[in-house]
C-alpha cells in the first residue's frame, strides 16, 4: 500500500524547510503537550524537556525509523488525581503527592517492557491475532473523535479566531505551492495568533516577567523527594493504583502504531517492530515520570501532520524534538506559546483529529473489513459507542475502586475481547499493510 498524493523526502527540501516542518510539528504537538501539567500541576519546561528527550529516546531504540513524536498522555490523568488526593489525605503536599503519583507512571512504564518481552518471545504475527482491521480501524477513529471534544471546547472561546485558522490550513493544504503547500498547520497557527494579537485577544503582560534561561529540573519535583519522604504503604498503593493504566496506554500505542503505518504506507509493526517501539515508549514514560514530567505516549497531533503535508521522514520529527528540549531551557518561549489563544489551537487541532479518524477509516476500507458481518459490526460499534459514549457521559471516565479507565480503554478492552470469543467461520487472517495474508 501506498499512500496518496506527492509524497515529500526531507532530504530534498533542504536544512531551511527541514527547520521549518520541525517548527509545524512542535506546533502541533504543544497544545496538548502543555495541557496535561496544566490540568495535572506537573512543570511544563519539564514537560517539554522530556517531551523531546523521551523522543530522541524513542527513535534511538526504535532504529530512527518511525516518524513519531512523543507528548505527554491524557490517559493517566485520572490516576493522577486518585494518587494526590490520596496523599494529600495523609497530609503530603500537592507537590509530594504529585512525585508520588510520578512514581506509579514509573513503574507502569516497565508494563511495555512486558508486553515488549512477550511479543519478541511469541512473534509480533501471533500477537497481532488479537488485533486485526476490524478492532484497529474504529480504536483509531475513535482516538480522533474522542479528542474532538477538546478541540471544540477551544473553538467556543472564540470561533472567529478557530475558523481563521481552519481556514489557513485549508487553503495553504489545496491551493498552496511549495513550501506552504507543506506548513499548512504552522500557517494556520501563525496567522490565527497573530490576528488574535491585533484584536487585543492576548495579553502579554506575563511574558516581560519571564526569564529567558532557566533551568527546568527541580530536586523536589522528582522521585528523590518520594525516597527522601518514604511512605512504603503509600507507595504501594500508588503502584497498584496506576500500573494497571499500563495496558490500556499499551492499547493505544499498537492502535497509534497501526495509524503512524497506514499513513506512512510502511508496516512499522514488523520493521522495526511493535516490541522495539513498545520499548521505546516505555523508557520515555518511565524516564519522564522520574524527573517529574507526565507519561508520554505518541501523538496523533503529529500523525495528522504527516499525513497532511506528506513528509515522512523522522529527521523532521527529530527536529522538533530538539527544538522542545531547546525551549526547555527558555521559560520566556514557554510563556509566548503558553498565551496562545485556546481557539487557535482547537481550530487546528479540530483539522488533526478528525485525519486520525480518516486514518482509521481509510484502514478499514483498504483491508477491505467486511461490514456486511454481523460479527464484524458488533466489534466495530461497541469500540465506538464505548469509547465516545464513557468519554462524554457523566463522569468522564469508569473508576474500579482506585482504578479510572478511559473510554479508549475499556473500547479496547472489549473490541479485543469480543474479536477473539466471537466465532469466524472465514477463520481469523491478519493482512500485512502491502495486503499479503499472514496466518
Amino acid at each position: 500500500m501506498e499512500p496518496q498524493n506527492a509524497i515529500y523526502d526531507a532530504r530534498q527540501l533542504g536544512l531551511p524547510r527541514m527547520m521549518i516542518l520541525g517548527v509545524q510539528h512542535l506546533f502541533a504537538m504543544f497544545g496538548a503537550t502543555v495541557l496535561v501539567p496544566l490540568l495535572t500541576g506537573l512543570d511544563v519546561s519539564v514537560t517539554l524537556l522530556f517531551a523531546g528527550i523521551g523522543t530522541l529516546m524513542f527513535h534511538f531504540i526504535s532504529k530512527w525509523n518511525v516518524p513519531a513524536f512523543l507528548g505527554s498522555s491524557f490517559a493517566f490523568l485520572g490516576g493522577y488525581a486518585s494518587v494526590k488526593e490520596m496523599g494529600m489525605a495523609q497530609g503530603l503536599s500537592e507537590t509530594l503527592a504529585l512525585d508520588y503519583a510520578c512514581l506509579g507512571v514509573a513503574c507502569a512504564g516497565l508494563m511495555y517492557f512486558v508486553m515488549a518481552a512477550l511479543i519478541k518471545s511469541f512473534g509480533v504475527k501471533n500477537i497481532l491475532k488479537f488485533f486485526p482491521p476490524v478492532v484497529t480501524g474504529p480504536i483509531v477513529i475513535a482516538i480522533g473523535l474522542v479528542l474532538s471534544g477538546s478541540a471544540i471546547n477551544n473553538c467556543q472561546t472564540n470561533w472567529l479566531l478557530a475558523i481563521i485558522a481552519i481556514v489557513t490550513v485549508i487553503v495553504a493544504s489545496v491551493w498552496g505551492k511549495g513550501i506552504v503547500k507543506i506548513i499548512p498547520v504552522l500557517l494556520g497557527v501563525i496567522v490565527s495568533y497573530v490576528i488574535a494579537a491585533c484584536m487585543g485577544e492576548v495579553d502579554f503582560a506575563p511574558l516581560g516577567e519571564a526569564a529567558w534561561v532557566g533551568f527546568p529540573i527541580e530536586k523536589d519535583r522528582t522521585l528523590w523527594a518520594v525516597f527522601e519522604h518514604s511512605n512504603t504503604s503509600l507507595m504501594l498503593s500508588t503502584i497498584l493504583a496506576v500500573m494497571p493504566i499500563a495496558f490500556a496506554t499499551i492499547m493505544e500505542h499498537i492502535g497509534d502504531m497501526f495509524a503512524i503505518s497506514s499513513t506512512v504506507g510502511k508496516d512499522f509493526l514488523a520493521e522495526p517492530g511493535l516490541h522495539r517501539t513498545l520499548t521505546g515508549d516505555g523508557v520515555a514514560t518511565a524516564l519522564a515520570s522520574i524527573f517529574g514530567a507526565p507519561a508520554n505516549t505518541t501523538y496523533g497531533e503529529n500523525t495528522g501532520v504527516l499525513n497532511l503535508t506528506k513528509v515522512f521522514d523522522p529527521k523532521v520529527i527529530r527536529i522538533a524534538a530538539c527544538l522542545a528540549i531547546i525551549l526547555a531551557f527558555c521559560p520566556k518561549f514557554a510563556c509566548l506559546i503558553q498565551l496562545m489563544p485556546a481557539a487557535t489551537i482547537g481550530g487546528v487541532s479540530l483539522i488533526l483529529y478528525g485525519m486520525i479518524s480518516a486514518v482509521g477509516v481509510r484502514n478499514l476500507v483498504e483491508e477491505k473489513v467486511d461490514l456486511k458481518s454481523s460479527r464484524n459490526v458488533f466489534v466495530a460499534a461497541l469500540i465506538l459507542v464505548l469509547a465516545i459514549g464513557v468519554k462524554y457521559g457523566a463522569n468522564d471516565d469508569i473508576a474500579i475502586g482506585p482504578i479510572h479507565l478511559s473510554g479508549l480503554a475499556i473500547a479496547a478492552i472489549v473490541g479485543i475481547f469480543l474479536n477473539a470469543i466471537m466465532p469466524d467461520k472465514l477463520g481469523m487472517k491478519v493482512k500485512s499493510f502491502k495486503g499479503k495474508e499472514k496466518s
